[in-house]
């Protein structure tokens, strides 16, 4: 037979296989429940942007919610949050407290990682180790667990530092790694976006998570695939996830209106209008528990006027600083009357909040005046004050308006902005003096994440997010007696009482709990919560 003949015919064959073979995987995926309707054979693509971009693929380098939410796609933890945000089992099936300092977990057997590898209680015991390495910045996302222990195959034990209420809580923001990817990609070291170490898995995943990454192109765009082996029932029918950074808030309007990308989150809230008026498009709006504050410098020297004593360590600079912002004209002109002005550094739901505490120092130009010239500074002084332009909902422009109002109080202010890709690394290496962040008391959705995080001083695997020199042996005190206390009311008392001293001590200055607002086609359809993760494992394409 001739060469060419033969070539065809084999063509052919091939073919006729291939056929064979995906109608096979077909009736298969038919059987698993996958292809149970016809709009989830259909592709369906989500195009969707935001203000930033993610920071790393690398689940334990970074304590930044954005990064965390679109891993989430990717990765699962032992539990999870469902549409009503309680915990609910995810890779863990159940979990029974084996001692006062000891947790037992069973986990789920049959699910593979997405390069086909079986998930059991080594990944477990080698994510946690990875996560608790000194190296890892968000080692204190676990700071009460000191090791996993493997039982089993499918049992693993967390082995605390003693009693304490929130491990599930704390547990539902850990994603499970594959102990054997990272071993054979040299990955069981962590990196870190703060020291800028990087690995294998701060550009690539392997996750057991509803969708798989195809590409992560760093400041450009990054898809997902679904997975269709998600040891979960999907109720979604995406097929494809791109998403795209895109900075300006006018392009990105212009890239939905023009339906280069199906959705946005967030929105401009000066464009909502606009938006919501729009033929084929609607705004989607939910209160948000991310509250929006400044931090402070609280070291010897200030980084604006280095050699000379710092000003803000005394408490009547930071009242005065505190007193010279002017919330109402942030509230109507920037946040356009979205936000909701705040006193205290929690939002209502959140375990541990006073209504008593959650009322601002009133605006007052002169009782700023007086409260610097009391504290020896009649004349002023320099600060720096440091800002994401997009991070948080108008943070540039809040920013903008803070400089003006503290210049008319006799402040000078070397105000900087930039992306939160250089700024939260700055921010971490305590390179500033005032510092916008805002905090949504993720994980566990508890006021012990700003008192562990953000109140205590930093040590160890505590104050992981005070890079300013805080230190409040109160604060320290009731942060710890928090941690390990199991009556609910004498837990949040202790939590209120450190929230009470911030604020009494104005060591942050609270301005605003911000809105949530989403902007899409109408035939998208993605709950909103308050939390403010984007959770398209949830989300329709009609």
């Amino acid at each position: 037979m001739p060469l060419a003949k033969q070539r065809k015919l084999q063509k052919v064959s091939r073919e006729k296989m291939m056929s064979r073979l995906v109608l096979t995987g077909a009736v298969a995926f038919a059987a698993a429940g996958f292809l149970a309707l016809p709009s989830q054979v259909e592709a369906k693509t989500l195009r969707w942007s935001s203000q930033g971009d993610i920071a790393t693929m690398d689940p334990y380098a970074h304590t930044e919610s954005f990064t965390s939410n679109m891993q989430h796609h990717i990765y699962d933890p032992l539990v999870r949050r469902n549409k009503e945000l309680q915990i609910e089992p995810a890779l863990a099936t159940s979990w029974t407290i084996e001692a006062p300092d000891r947790w037992r977990f069973k986990l789920r057997q049959g699910v593979k990682f997405h390069d086909g590898r079986p998930f059991t209680a080594d990944d477990v015991v080698a994510s946690v180790a990875r996560l608790l390495d000194p190296a890892a910045r968000a080692r204190g996302n676990l700071s009460n667990v000191k090791e996993a222990v493997k039982v089993d195959d499918f049992t693993v034990d967390f082995v605390l530092n003693g009693p304490y209420p929130l491990l599930l809580n704390d547990l539902s923001g850990i994603f499970i790694m594959s102990k054997g990817w990272l071993e054979a990609n040299n990955a069981l070291k962590p990196g870190n976006t703060t020291t800028g170490v990087t690995t294998f898995a701060s550009t690539n995943a392997n996750g057991t998570g509803p969708f798989v990454l195809e590409t992560y192109q760093p400041d450009n765009r990054t898809v997902m695939n679904v997975n269709p082996n998600w040891w979960d029932k999907p109720v979604h029918n995406i097929t494809r996830i791109e998403f795209r950074p895109i900075k300006s808030d006018a392009t990105r309007v212009a890239a939905l209106l023009s339906g280069e990308i199906d959705m946005m989150a967030p929105a401009p809230l000066q464009d909502l209008a606009r938006i919501g008026g729009a033929d084929g498009f609607k705004v989607v709006e939910e209160p948000s528990l991310r509250l929006i504050f400044l931090g402070l410098n609280h070291r010897a020297e200030l980084q604006a006027e280095p050699g000379k004593p710092n000003p803000m360590k005394d408490k009547r600079v930071r009242q005065a600083l505190w007193h010279a912002i002017d919330l109402d004209t942030i509230h109507r002109r920037v946040m356009r009357a979205k936000s909701r002005n705040v006193g205290t550094m929690v939002a209502p739901p959140i375990p541990g909040y006073s209504a008593a505490l959650d009322q601002p120092l009133p605006f007052n130009v002169d009782t700023a005046k007086k409260l610097l010239t009391e504290a020896g500074y009649p004349n002023g002084f320099k600060t720096k004050l440091n800002c994401s332009n997009d991070r948080y909902i108008a943070d540039e422009q809040t920013c903008v308006a803070i400089a003006a109002m503290w210049t008319r109080a006799g402040i000078t202010v070397d105000l900087k902005t930039e992306s939160r890709a250089t700024y939260f690394p700055l921010v971490d290496k305590g390179e500033t003096d005032v510092y916008i962040l805002g905090w949504a008391t993720l994980p566990p959705m508890d006021s012990y994440s700003v008192a562990s995080a953000l109140l205590h001083t930093k040590s160890g695997a505590l104050g992981g997010n005070n890079p300013n020199g805080l230190s409040d042996p109160r604060l320290d005190d009731l942060t710890k007696k928090a941690a390990v206390e199991l009556d609910e009311p004498k837990r949040r008392a202790f939590l209120t009482e450190a929230l009470k001293i911030t604020r009494d001590e104005a060591y942050f200055i609270p301005l605003h709990q911000q809105p949530v607002a989403w902007a899409m086609k109408k035939n998208i359809e993605v709950p909103v919560f308050a939390d403010e993760y984007v959770r398209l494992w949830f989300a329709t394409v009609n």
